[in-house]
C-alpha cells in the first residue's frame, strides 16, 4: 500500500510541477513576469510559513548559518531561478522545452558540487555525463550559427540560467549547512525571494502593477502556481523526500516534462518538437551517467521490494 501511495504522490507532484510551466506561460501574457513570480511567492511564502509554524518547533532561523542558508535560498533558488524562468517563458519557448531545460538542474547540481564541495570527487564519468547533458541543451536550443541571438535562443538561455541558479543555490546551502528544517528554510527563502523580485520589478521600466490585466486566466494561473504548484507541491515533496530519498525524488524532474508537454498542448495548443524530445533524452542519459551508482542502488531496492 505504501508503494502505491508513493507512486500516486510522485505522479501528482510531476503533474503539478510539470503543468506549472504551462500556467507560467499563460500568466505572463497578462502579468509582467518578475512581478508575476513575486506575487506567486508572496502567497506561497505566507502559506509555507504558516505550515512551518504548525509543523515544526524551530520555524524561524536562530543562527547566523541558518540565516545565511535562507539568504542563499532566497537569492538563488527563489529570486534568480523564478525571475529568469518567468522572463524566459515570455519568449518563444514552449512549456515542454522549459521543463526539459529545468530538468538539467540535477546534473548541474552535481557539477557545482564537484567544484565547490571537497568531498565530491570529479571523475571522467562525471564529466561525460555533464557533457552529454550539455549536448542535450544544444540540441534543444537548436541555434542557428548565423543568428545566435534569436528570441528563441535568448528565451531558452534565460531558462537554462534559471536551472543553473537553482543548482548553484542548492549546493551552496549544503556548503553552509545551517541545520534548518527544510520547511523553515523554504518558507523564509520564499518570502525573501518574493521581496527581492518585487524590488527588481519596481526597478524595471517594463513592469508595474498598472500593466497587470486582471482576468480569469491571470487569477487562475496565479492561484494554481501559488497554492497547487508551490504550497501543496512542496508539502508533497517534503513527504516523498523522507520516504524515497533525494535520488528517487530527483526523477520527478524527468517526468514533469511529460505533463508540461501534455498541458501545453491541451491548454495552449503548443506542439512538441523533435528537438525537445531528443534534447530531453540526451539530458536524461547524462543524468543517469552522472548518478549511475545511486540509480543502480535504487533499482536494486525496487527489485528486492
Amino acid at each position: 500500500m505504501s508503494r502505491y501511495r508513493n507512486v500516486t504522490l510522485f505522479l501528482f507532484l510531476a503533474a503539478v510541477w510539470g503543468s506549472a510551466f504551462m500556467a507560467i506561460k499563460a500568466g505572463v501574457e497578462f502579468i509582467p513576469p518578475v512581478l508575476f513570480a513575486a506575487l506567486r511567492y508572496d502567497i506561497a511564502g505566507v502559506l509555507m510559513l504558516g505550515y512551518a509554524v504548525v509543523a515544526v518547533d524551530d520555524w524561524y532561523p536562530t543562527t547566523r548559518a541558518g540565516w545565511t542558508e535562507v539568504v542563499i535560498g532566497g537569492v538563488f533558488m527563489i529570486a534568480a531561478y523564478h525571475a529568469l524562468l518567468f522572463v524566459g517563458e515570455t519568449g518563444p519557448v514552449s512549456s515542454a522545452a522549459a521543463a526539459v531545460l529545468v530538468a538539467l538542474s540535477p546534473v548541474l547540481t552535481t557539477a557545482f558540487a564537484r567544484l565547490l564541495l571537497p568531498e565530491e570527487p570529479v571523475t571522467a564519468t562525471t564529466w561525460l555525463g555533464m557533457g552529454l547533458a550539455l549536448v542535450g541543451v544544444v540540441v534543444l536550443m537548436n541555434p542557428d550559427p548565423e543568428r545566435l541571438l534569436t528570441d528563441a535562443v535568448v528565451s531558452k538561455s534565460l531558462v537554462f540560467g534559471a536551472a543553473a541558479a537553482f543548482a548553484l543555490g542548492s549546493v551552496l546551502t549544503r556548503r553552509v549547512n545551517g541545520d534548518l528544517r527544510i520547511e523553515t528554510m523554504e518558507a523564509w527563502s520564499m518570502l525573501l525571494g518574493a521581496g527581492l523580485m518585487h524590488a527588481v520589478s519596481v526597478a524595471m521600466p517594463s513592469e508595474s502593477f498598472a500593466m497587470v490585466e486582471w482576468n480569469a486566466t491571470a487569477l487562475l494561473a496565479l492561484a494554481y502556481l501559488a497554492v497547487a504548484a508551490s504550497a501543496v507541491g512542496f508539502l508533497v515533496y517534503f513527504d516523498l523526500l523522507d520516504r524515497l530519498g533525494p535520488v528517487e525524488i530527483n526523477m520527478v524532474s524527468y517526468v514533469a516534462p511529460v505533463f508540461a508537454a501534455l498541458s501545453g498542448w491541451l491548454v495552449l495548443g503548443e506542439a512538441l518538437t523533435p528537438a525537445t524530445v531528443v534534447g530531453f533524452l540526451v539530458i536524461f542519459v547524462g543524468f543517469v551517467v552522472v548518478k549511475r551508482r545511486a540509480v543502480a542502488r535504487e533499482v536494486e531496492l525496487l527489485q528486492s521490494s
